[in-house]
């Protein structure tokens, strides 16, 4: 599958909904990892470039996530790919553009950790 990568120098991205990890099977409540077995998180972020504003799930290996992600933490995305996906369940085709990221940052690390010293 071809990846995309997308400029995210222009864009302001915060925290819209805290990591949660990805579930592969819903059914049996499976989390999804990556080849190297390592879990894969969710993190939503409101990606607000000066022409419109966006909500995207992310998937990101759960190294890559700075902890204390909350609502409205202002964020870094590296390594932001996308790519085009397409399954049929149920005999109905679907499609969408799914997005990973090999890190979420958070901007607000530097105030934070300086308020605890």
């Amino acid at each position: 599958m071809r990846q995309i990568p997308v400029d995210t120098s222009n864009a302001t991205v915060m925290v819209a909904k805290a990591p949660q990890p990805k579930v592969k099977d819903r059914r049996t409540g499976e989390i999804a990892t990556d080849k190297d077995g390592v879990t894969l998180m969710v993190v939503e972020v409101m990606f607000s470039t000066p022409d419109e504003v966006e909500i995207l799930k992310l998937t990101v290996p759960q190294p890559g996530v700075s902890e204390d992600l909350t609502m409205g933490t202002p964020v870094a995305l590296t390594g932001l790919v996308a790519s085009a996906w397409e399954n049929e369940f149920n005999g109905q085709k679907k499609h969408g553009i799914a997005f990973r990221a090999v890190a979420v940052t958070s901007l607000a690390a530097g105030a934070s950790s300086s308020k605890a010293a």
